[in-house]
């Protein structure tokens, strides 16, 4: 068939989805990424086109949606909504985070649990696909404003998960201190104690090098990338956005691997380091956002370099880009910029940060791109072995955890590689990464029969 063709079958596809989720921006962006790549493929392998496995995929098998009713210090009631998107359980139990931020709506948490199921079935590990979260803010909450609202999304959720069945971890704005109060609630209503959530405490289930992963991961993977080039971090300049979790721990893993990290950000700007942000500079961030939680222009007081106000990294020189704050932070002009600029290496920590516009610059520049559900599945990787952990009742070393994160990632990009070489020897890694999870779900679901 033509490329003609195949792009008719993807608008046709695409028509039918837009009409059935209206107003969904993001899911309908995150599905159209997929099928482009899908599509050829499934027209070459028509059991999967005669099984519709395709529409079934877009589909969720459940959505729950409820009331989360609190009170707040000055006794308000407050009212948000919860949600849980159950996306696909062909591998496994539904498997993916929950994110508490005023921006959540349906629409992103569809887009969140579809690239959840590719990117979960890239790990190997038997984990299907969910997302789940509030429009809760938990900035500027004390801590019993956020426990008394975990304790009653809690109660609701508890319904409709467990080991087995739905398995939520962490997201934006749910941390170790949310995954706590969630636990303890479950603990409390269920009388059970069980491996319900990942992110736990080390205390009470939960797995080393948990925090750092989904960072570390997205490291090992563009190392990987970088391989494929005779090259690797020492000595490179690398841009880094957000100042989270994965930000942070991308920015010691870099460090640690020979390279210097210039840029960090929030949602109010980016911080310019051109001397690098060691060590020292990375534990007072640490401190910083996690203990003190401050904005990231605080930084330049201690540290010095430039603050550039609302603004994003991307006009910063650098040989590697991470993007590790959230969804569409990378524009058309933002890749432009970045490949103008001499960058050649863009590795995905966020999940869906590029734009499509952008994601089509990296691609013609022939760069290595790697798209979240490849190069950010270390974090829900590492849920999957904290699972397993809770499994057999065991806590591994945190060398062991990490060189099965370090082997789980150098797959991805094997997976990728495989599905994703050009003729001309370009590695195509969103059309990689996209056969590779589909191919595993895919096939499940072709065994399972018409459910």
């Amino acid at each position: 068939m033509s490329n003609n063709v195949y792009q008719q079958l993807v608008d046709e596809f695409m028509a039918r989805v837009k009409v059935k989720n209206p107003g969904e921006a993001e899911f309908h962006q995150a599905v159209q990424e997929v099928v482009e790549s899908l599509i050829p493929y499934v027209e070459e392998n028509p059991q999967y086109k005669h099984a519709k496995i395709l529409e079934r995929m877009t589909e969720p098998e459940r959505v729950i949606l409820f009331r989360v009713p609190w009170m707040d210090d000055k006794g308000e009631i407050q009212i948000n909504k919860g949600y849980r998107i159950e996306m696909s359980s062909a591998i496994g139990p539904y498997k993916g985070g929950l994110r508490f931020h005023p921006t959540v709506n349906m629409g992103i948490l569809k887009f969140l649990a579809y690239e959840q199921v590719l990117k979960n079935s890239l790990t190997t590990l038997p984990m299907g696909g969910g997302k789940g979260g509030s429009d809760f803010d938990p900035k500027g909450k004390s801590d019993n404003e956020v426990m008394r609202f975990c304790q009653s999304f809690m109660t609701e959720l508890q319904r409709h998960i467990g080991p087995d069945t739905d398995v939520p971890a962490g997201d934006i704005g749910v941390g170790g201190r949310e995954i706590g109060f969630m636990f303890g609630q479950y603990k409390r209503l269920r009388n059970e104690f069980t491996g319900v959530l990942t992110g736990k405490g080390l205390e009470w289930g939960g797995s080393l090098i948990r925090p750092e992963a989904t960072g570390y991961g997205n490291v090992y993977f563009a190392q990987e990338m970088l391989k494929t080039r005779g090259l690797d971090f020492a000595g490179k300049t690398v841009a880094i956005s957000g100042s989270g979790n994965v930000a942070q721990y991308a920015t010691e893993k870099v460090t640690m691997l020979g390279g210097k990290v210039v840029t960090l950000s929030d949602s109010n700007g980016t911080i310019y380091d051109p001397q690098g942000i060691n060590a020292e500079k990375l534990a007072w961030i640490l401190w910083l956002k996690n203990v003190k939680r401050g904005r990231i222009k605080e930084y330049v007081d201690k540290w010095g370099g430039e603050y550039f106000h609302e603004q994003r990294p991307w006009n910063v020189k650098c040989d590697v880009a991470l993007p590790c704050a959230t969804q569409n932070e990378v524009n058309k002009q933002d890749a432009l910029t970045l490949v103008k600029n001499g960058c050649y290496c863009v590795s995905e920590g966020a999940n869906m940060p590029s734009t499509p516009e952008a994601v089509e610059v990296f691609i013609a520049a022939k760069i290595l791109y790697g798209p979240g559900k490849a190069a950010n599945a270390g974090g829900v990787a590492t849920s999957g072995l904290e699972m397993s952990q809770n499994s057999m009742r065991l806590n591994w070393t945190r060398e062991r955890v990490d060189q099965e994160l370090h082997t789980i990632m150098i797959n991805i990009h094997k997976t990728c590689q495989k599905y994703g070489t050009e003729p001309d020897g370009f590695i195509n890694y969103v059309k990689g990464a996209n056969i590779g999870g589909f191919v595993k779900v895919a096939d499940s679901m072709l065994a399972q029969g018409l459910v």
